[in-house]
């Protein structure tokens, strides 16, 4: 089972107008990582003063990248090779800005099985409430280095660490059946 760890980068919260400007998705065989992939794009538009604070990723950042036209292919590609997406906050955000910027090109987001540690995270917090990646990595003994968060490769391979261990406990984030006809050669 080939895993994708998938985490974006944003202009801005889920809208029509606003781009993906960062994307990183992992593949992992088991517990060996096996393939990644990182782009900056250029989003042709402003980044929302919010959404620069989180990620610290400035326009100038992005002078001379690829439009999500060149890059949106690439991602496709690599997100077909998964068996099942791991994600934090995909289910609400990742997941659908994904799939609104692939169809604007006329692609769609696989469908594939697919596990959110924040929304499947809540055993991580004292309180229930969905856990921040800090949370989820503090629960399952994973160190966090604030000042590398929001950059997207970073936060996938934590997520992931902390997701593999978890998943090794037997207790949460079990993997949910395959979908029949799931191709890994895409």
């Amino acid at each position: 089972m080939i895993l994708a760890g998938v985490d974006i980068e944003t202009t801005g919260l889920l809208a029509a107008d606003h781009r993906i400007i960062e994307v990183y998705i992992g593949l992992w065989n088991g517990s060996t990582k096996v393939f990644s992939f990182e782009q900056r794009i250029d989003p042709q538009r402003g980044i929302a003063a919010d959404a620069q604070r989180v990620h610290g990723i400035s326009a100038s950042d992005l002078i001379g990248k690829p439009t999500w036209d060149t890059v949106g292919p690439a991602v496709f590609k690599v997100l077909n090779k998964a068996s099942m997406f791991v994600w934090h906050n995909g289910d609400e955000f990742d997941g659908p800005f994904l799939d609104q910027e692939l169809k604007r090109i006329g692609l769609e987001l696989p469908k594939r099985p697919a596990i959110d540690t924040m929304a499947n995270g809540i055993f991580a917090t004292p309180d229930g409430k969905k856990p921040r990646l800090s949370e989820l990595c503090f629960a399952a003994g994973i160190p966090y280095d604030a000042a590398q968060a929001h950059a997207a490769a970073y936060d996938v391979d934590v997520m992931m660490e902390a997701f593999l261990r978890i998943q090794s406990w037997g207790e949460h984030f079990q993997l949910p059946a395959l979908q029949e006809g799931i191709s890994l050669a895409a």
